[in-house]
Formats: C-alpha cells, sequence, structure tokens
C-alpha cells in the first residue's frame, strides 16, 4: 500500500510539473527563434516573423510572453518584412498585454503599449486590445506627429552651409535621423545615396542629421561615399523635437528584462531611436515617417505620398 502511495504522488508530481516543463520548452524554442532570426536573409525574415508571432500566440500569459512579442515587434518593423509580418507581431503583442497588462509607470503608458502603437500608427497592422494604456500610448503618438509637424530649425552641414527646414518649402524634403553606431542606419545609407543622386534635380532634399561630432560623422560618411548633406545636431536638440533619442537604435529587451544596445540619451518615454525617418511635401506637410531601417522600395513608397514619382 505504501509503495502504491507513493507511486501515485511521483505520478502527480509529474502531472503537476508537466505544464511549466512544456511552457519552459516553449519559451527555450522561441528564444531559440529568435537567435537564428537577424542571421536570416531578407527574403526569409517574413515567414520566419509569422511563425515566431504564432508561437508566442501559444505561450503561457506572462511577463516572458509580453517580452517575447515586444521583442518581435522590434524586429519586425527591419526593412520590409510584409503586411502579414507586421500584423502577426502586432497581434501576438496585443494578445499578450491583454493576457498580462503591464503597470503604468508613473501615469505614463509603459514601452510595450507604444511599441503596439506604432505598429498600428506607422505600420497600419490593426488591433481591438481594449486598454487604456493602449489608448494613452496612441494619443501621445498622435501628439508627437503633431510635434513634428510644427517642428522648425537650423543646422549646419559638414561643410558649414546652412539649413533651415521652413526655408525648403516647395521641395520634397526626407530628414533621416541617424548616428555612427547604428548598423540599420548604414544600412539604409546607401538608398538614400541613390534616391538622393537621381532625384535631387526633380527637387528633391534629403538631409541625414546626427548628434555625433563632426569629425566622427565625416570619417563615416566619406568612408562610404555618402552624398546627401549631413546636418550636426549638437547636443540633439533638433532630435528632441522629432521626439527621438539620439545615441541607439530602437530598444530591444531580452526575456530577463535588460536592453540590449546602448541607453536612451533622452527623458522622453516615448522618444524612438534611429534610424528614425521624417517626409515632407512642397506644402510642409508631414506626409510619411519611418520607425526604423527601410529598404530602397519602401524609401520610393514614402516619397510618393509627397508627390515623387520614379
Amino acid at each position: 500500500m505504501k509503495m502504491i502511495r507513493c507511486t501515485l504522488v511521483a505520478a502527480a508530481t509529474v502531472l503537476l510539473a508537466a505544464p511549466l516543463l512544456f511552457a519552459q520548452a516553449a519559451e527555450t524554442a522561441v528564444s531559440k527563434q529568435y537567435e537564428k532570426f537577424l542571421s536570416l536573409s531578407a527574403a526569409q525574415r517574413p515567414a520566419a516573423a509569422i511563425k515566431l508571432a504564432n508561437d508566442i500566440r501559444a505561450l503561457p500569459a506572462g511577463p516572458h510572453k509580453v517580452k517575447f512579442a515586444d521583442d518581435l515587434a522590434h524586429l519586425v518593423t527591419q526593412g520590409d518584412q510584409g503586411a502579414e509580418a507586421i500584423q502577426a507581431a502586432a497581434e501576438a503583442l496585443s494578445q499578450a498585454l491583454a493576457q498580462s497588462p503591464v503597470k503604468a509607470k508613473k501615469d505614463q503608458p509603459p514601452m510595450q503599449y507604444l511599441d503596439l502603437a506604432r505598429l498600428v500608427r506607422y505600420e497600419d497592422a490593426t488591433v481591438t486590445l481594449n486598454d487604456p494604456l493602449y489608448a494613452k500610448a496612441s494619443q501621445i503618438l498622435a501628439d508627437n506627429d503633431a510635434d513634428v509637424q510644427k517642428a522648425d530649425f537650423t543646422l549646419r552641414d559638414l561643410h558649414n552651409k546652412k539649413y533651415t527646414l521652413s526655408e525648403l518649402r516647395g521641395k520634397i524634403v526626407l530628414l533621416s535621423f541617424w548616428s555612427t553606431t547604428c548598423q540599420p542606419c548604414g544600412e539604409e545609407m546607401p538608398f538614400l545615396d541613390i534616391i538622393y543622386t537621381h532625384y535631387q534635380s526633380q527637387g528633391l532634399v534629403i538631409l541625414s542629421i546626427t548628434s555625433e561630432n563632426s569629425f566622427k560623422a565625416y570619417n563615416y560618411v566619406t568612408a562610404m561615399n555618402y552624398n546627401p548633406p549631413v546636418l550636426i545636431d549638437f547636443g540633439g536638440k533638433v532630435a528632441k523635437q522629432f521626439h527621438i533619442a539620439t545615441g541607439y537604435h530602437r530598444p530591444v529587451q531580452n526575456v530577463d528584462g535588460d536592453k540590449r544596445g546602448a541607453p536612451s540619451e533622452s527623458s522622453d518615454d516615448s522618444a524612438d531611436g534611429v534610424p528614425r525617418s521624417f517626409v515632407f511635401n512642397r506644402e510642409g506637410k508631414l506626409v510619411a515617417q519611418a520607425i526604423d531601417e527601410r529598404t530602397e522600395q519602401q524609401l520610393f513608397s514614402m516619397l510618393a505620398a509627397a508627390g515623387l514619382h520614379p
């Protein structure tokens, strides 16, 4: 009888532990997919992102699920991974937040809600999350865009030529915020260079803005033979007008909650990292923007909204 009881206890222990073991195995499988993701080709990433989103949705609710989904929200905006991948990532993050809401930070929505709102506002995803923090995040982004529309600045380029945004009315203007330490920025800049070289005669102005020192920026762009004007934003004052936290790529959190990359230089919790691009039409209206690295075709799509057609 004692042996039977021990056997039953052991069996019960295994049954109780099974869900936890399954969850750990599932999280490990998702982690391995993340490790491989950035090594995939551009053609492979969309399908991989969709699979990741589906596997994240299948995880049990909890903080790890939220962080996995938030990681994917950052990865899926790098380059052109397609509307289906963007939507899958948004649904995964929306579900994770609905199951495990993140507490407000001094009445401000945590980054995860802002990341979801960015996918919806700037990447055309749709979600049905009914959460006041998500609604507040969406409103913050709308207010930020209103600030960008009113923004003006005067900066000098590497050759001391002065540029004032409001004086460029009549031209199509693409502002690109970047840094030398941002790998996606470096991958995007050759596309900007090609577009600038071919369409400058049609009234296109591309201004690349960095808060780094002139010497460092000059060496960087000279090495890649980059032709668009490079403006130096001392102290990141213009970046702040555009709600950009300078000096780091979009923050990505791992499952332990640590941010990969350099810390933000901005006290604006809604500020985004570089690369960040804005397109203004000939009337000075903000018509398109990108929250991450864009391909050549994506940049053309943004400029088409301002009336530039190849």
